[in-house]
């Protein structure tokens, strides 16, 4: 099965989007006085659940430099389709099925380089997917006519043509793949070598990872994807023994170009990538049997263990990563937008059954408890191995559900302990999803952070109001994070444990009421550890308790 189930369009990305930023300010305004519902109960314990939040979790694929600025990004990543074959010695990539498989000359301002550059200026941590699949862009001109896979030269009947290139073709006849493509009309072959070769020269640019270079090298994108997205140089299925061997190797080069480095994949494009090679399609199957009966994310984390017991106990994974796209349609019709609410519990909760064709009408997988099954196969085939999801997206972004969404998301990879993540398809600046970021990075316009260690929260009915608790290192303060995620006002009770508060919580909301700024409300009385408050409808509010 290679249906493109959990995609949406893909680009590399190279310093982000060049648009013009309204920072989003903070304006002062009353708590709103109207009636509202009895809501769940909260309650919080500073002395349990204490684990540290990465602030690697709050990453993004790429983001308006001033909204960078302002959020102070901690990692961005240089992925996506176009980098399983771009070439750092031409500063060529090849577009893949995601545009005619045209090869395309980076801008000065979209090379690698540039995006490494960027990124370290203003003090993100860079990702850097190094190409894996055996190929890379040749020399190219800059302009039309391209190389490209399925040139009408070769293949003069094709289902569609690029209107600006009438000479690349989308590989497709009546709907079904081409084959016979030529790969030396747009690649030239490239191994763990050239890997090595890349990341030798970004040292040489940029330094070892150790003293502020490049810090994380991932192993090419979605391989198990290679025979949809680049078949024109790649056209059978991705095996075990492909992904496995390919990948020790790489990150072998990786490992003696810069010893400091760390080194993360497979970046599997969704749920059967998770479990199945491309052989076996979307289930455990022939090839699973013949390497013991483990999935595919069982059998890579422990074929990098075994590579890496041979070779003198040496790491050579750091971050076992996936991609997540909830199956969930862009819409904000009532129905698009509960799912969209209630489809974040696929992270984490052991009793959701995902809504999808993952679960009982499709495939029928049990639930997915994403964070949580990625962290026990690492802790099991691979310890000390950390998780990351490099490319997610829950929609919506430019709609208050969206935001509500993208809140309760970062709300759970803090409880979960998810050591990192980049979102795909980055809000811009003025979208209410951007304004979830801003809740955990910049509530308060002058660099307000959600806490550095998990504490923990629980709500009555965490689908109605969710929470979620930290404390800071650096003042000691508590900080929640309450996303009401109904269409009514909720009045709440919260009770708070383990900590002493001086009598009053600072209290923050983005609401309908106000789309474009997060509103400062007034101070919320606390009082012997408890508190009530009313929790406007599709809202985010952030209380900042000091301790006493």
């Amino acid at each position: 099965m290679h249906t493109r189930r959990w995609r949406t369009w893909r680009r590399v990305t190279a310093g982000g989007i060049a648009a013009t930023l309204v920072a989003g300010g903070v304006t002062a305004q009353a708590a709103p006085a109207l009636a509202a519902s009895t809501g769940p109960t909260l309650s919080v314990d500073v002395s349990a659940g204490r684990h540290p939040i990465s602030p690697d979790i709050y990453g993004l694929n790429g983001a308006d430099p001033a909204f960078a600025a302002e959020i102070g990004l901690p990692v961005a990543r240089w992925g996506g389709n176009a980098s399983s074959r771009y070439n750092f010695k031409n500063h060529t990539y090849n577009t893949g099925s995601d545009w005619y498989f045209e090869n395309i000359v980076a801008a000065p301002e979209n090379t690698l380089e540039s995006f490494v550059q960027t990124n370290r200026d203003r003090g993100t941590k860079q990702i850097v997917a190094v190409p894996m699949i055996g190929w890379v862009a040749k020399d190219s001109p800059q302009s039309h006519p391209f190389a490209c896979g399925f040139p009408a030269t070769r293949f003069p009947a094709q289902d569609s043509f690029d209107q600006w290139d009438p000479n690349c073709g989308n590989g497709k006849l009546d709907g079904t793949d081409l084959t016979g493509a030529d790969p030396a009309d747009t690649s030239i072959p490239a191994g763990p070598s050239f890997d090595g070769e890349m990341v030798t020269h970004l040292v040489s640019q940029f330094g070892p990872a150790a003293r502020g270079g490049v810090r994380i090298y991932e192993l090419d994108n979605e391989p198990v994807l290679w025979s949809s997205t680049h078949r024109d140089v790649h056209p059978g299925a991705v095996t075990y023994d492909e992904l496995g061997g390919k990948g020790t190797a790489t990150a072998a080069a990786i490992k003696a170009a810069d010893r400091g480095a760390a080194v993360l994949g497979p970046s599997g494009w969704g749920y059967c990538e998770w479990v199945a090679s491309g052989v076996d399609g979307c289930a455990p199957g022939a090839d699973a049997a013949a390497h013991g009966g483990l999935n595919l994310s069982q059998w890579y984390l422990k074929n990098m263990k075994d590579y890496g017991d041979s070779h003198g106990g040496k790491r050579f994974l750091d971050y076992f990563d996936q991609h997540y796209y909830p199956q969930i349609s862009g819409g904000t019709d009532p129905d698009s937008d509960a799912l969209r609410l209630r489809s974040t519990r696929s992270l984490w909760d052991p009793a959701y059954v995902d809504e999808s064709w993952i679960g009982p009408t499709g495939v029928n997988a049990p639930p997915l408890q994403f964070i949580r099954t990625m962290k026990a196969w690492a802790a099991q085939y691979y310890p000390g191995t950390k998780v990351a999801i490099t490319e997610y997206n829950w929609g919506a972004l430019d709609d208050i559900n969206g935001a509500l969404a993208e809140a309760d998301v970062l709300g759970i990879f803090g409880r979960e302990g998810l050591d990192l993540a980049t979102m795909w398809g980055e809000p811009q600046p003025t979208q209410p999803g951007a304004y979830a970021f801003r809740m955990y990075r910049d509530y308060d316009g002058a660099g307000g952070r959600f806490g550095d260690v998990s504490v923990s929260a629980a709500s009555s009915d965490q689908g109605r109001l969710a929470v979620y608790a930290a404390q800071r290192w650096s003042d000691k303060a508590l900080t929640l994070t309450v996303i009401n995620k109904t269409d009514e006002d909720l009045t709440s009770t919260l009770s708070i444990a383990g900590f002493r508060c001086p009598g009053k919580a600072k209290r923050y909301t983005y609401s309908p009421a106000g789309l474009t700024s997060i509103a400062r409300d007034d101070d919320l009385a606390v009082n012997q550890g408890s508190a009530t408050a009313t929790y406007p409808a599709n809202s985010i509010t952030t209380l900042v308790l000091p301790r006493n």
